[in-house]
C-alpha cells in the first residue's frame, strides 16, 4: 500500500472530518497496520485513491469501514482502577444522599469494544451488594461508540479468553461471566440488562442523549486537536446534571474551563465535578 506525503495529508484531513481524529504526522505506519487488508479487498493501491473512492462512492459503506478500522482501540476491563473505586465510595453514595429515590443516568463515551461499560456496571452490582436497597432505583448506563462493528460485538456481550485476561480478576469473572464453550464468556444478563448500546459520533448533536449524572469520556480526547477537545468538553458539560461529574482517562487533563467544571482530588485519581 502506498502512503506518500500528499495521499497522506489527503487521509488526514478527510480523518479529521469524519470523526474529529488528528492523526500525527508520524503515523503512517499505523495507517497502513489498519488500512491494508481492507485496501487489499477493494483493490486500493494508495490513500488518495481511497479517499477519491470514499467521495465518488458515498453509500458503498467504505467510508464507515475505514472509520472503524481507525477508530478501533485495545481496552481493558476496570482501567486504571481507581475510577471505579471512586464510583463506588464517593459518586454513587453522593448521588444517593442528593437524589433519593432516583435513578443513577451514566454514559460511557467511546466505549470501544465495551469492556468499560460493563466494568461500570459491574462495579454498581459490588456497591448494590455492600449498600442493600440503597439504589432503590437502580441504574442505566448508555454506552456509545463510532464503529457500528464494535456495537454489534459489545452487544453480544462475548470475549475470547485473550480479552477476558485484560484486568479481569478470576473472582469478577466467576461471578460476572458465565462460560460459552472452548475460551469464551458471555458477561451475565443481570450486568448487561443495566447497559444500552448506541452508535454515536462525538462530534454530532448530543440533544437526543438526555441528562447524565456521571459521565465517563476516558482515553479519547487525546485523539482530538485542542479545539475540538474543548468543544467535546463543553457539549458534555451541557449533558450533565449540575454536580454531576466527568471521569477522564489517567493521561487526561481538563485545561481552560473553570466556569464549567471543578477539579476534585480523589487521592489517587482526580475527577470533574460540573458546576
Amino acid at each position: 500500500m502506498s502512503t506518500g506525503n500528499l495521499d497522506f495529508e489527503q487521509f488526514r484531513v478527510f480523518l479529521e472530518k469524519a470523526c474529529g481524529i488528528l492523526l500525527g504526522e508520524n503515523k503512517q505506519y499505523l495507517v497502513s497496520s489498519r488500512l491494508n487488508k481492507l485496501m487489499e479487498q477493494q483493490g486500493i493501491k494508495s490513500l488518495g485513491e481511497l479517499v477519491q473512492r470514499i467521495q465518488t462512492q458515498p453509500r458503498s459503506g467504505l467510508r464507515e469501514q475505514v472509520v472503524d478500522a481507525m477508530t478501533t482501540n485495545e481496552t481493558l476491563w476496570f482501567r486504571d482502577t481507581y475510577p471505579f473505586e471512586v464510583l463506588k465510595n464517593k459518586v454513587i453514595p453522593e448521588f444517593i444522599r442528593a437524589n433519593p429515590g432516583q435513578r443513577l443516568r451514566m454514559w460511557s463515551a467511546a466505549c470501544s469494544s465495551g469492556q468499560e461499560p460493563y466494568s461500570i456496571s459491574m462495579a454498581i452490582d459490588e456497591f448494590e451488594r455492600s449498600n442493600l436497597g440503597q439504589l432503590k432505583m437502580g441504574a442505566q448506563i448508555v454506552a456509545t461508540d463510532l464503529s457500528g462493528a464494535m456495537l454489534n460485538n459489545c452487544k453480544t456481550g462475548e470475549y475470547d479468553s485473550l480479552a477476558i485476561a485484560r484486568g479481569l480478576s478470576q473472582e469478577r469473572l466467576q461471578r460476572y461471566f458465565d462460560p460459552k464453550g472452548p475460551g469464551r464468556w458471555a458477561v451475565k444478563p443481570a450486568i448487561r440488562s443495566r447497559v444500552e448500546f448506541r452508535s454515536f459520533n462525538l462530534l454530532d448533536s448530543y440533544a437526543a442523549l438526555g441528562k447524565f449524572d456521571i459521565v465517563f469520556c476516558r482515553n479519547v480526547l487525546i485523539y482530538f486537536s485542542a479545539q475540538v477537545k474543548k468543544d467535546i468538553l463543553m457539549r458534555i458539560h451541557a449533558t450533565l446534571k449540575p454536580g454531576g461529574y466527568l471521569f477522564l482517562g489517567a493521561s487526561e487533563a481538563l485545561n481552560g474551563l473553570p466556569d464549567h467544571y471543578q477539579m476534585v482530588q480523589c487521592s489517587p485519581g482526580i475527577i470533574y465535578q460540573a458546576k
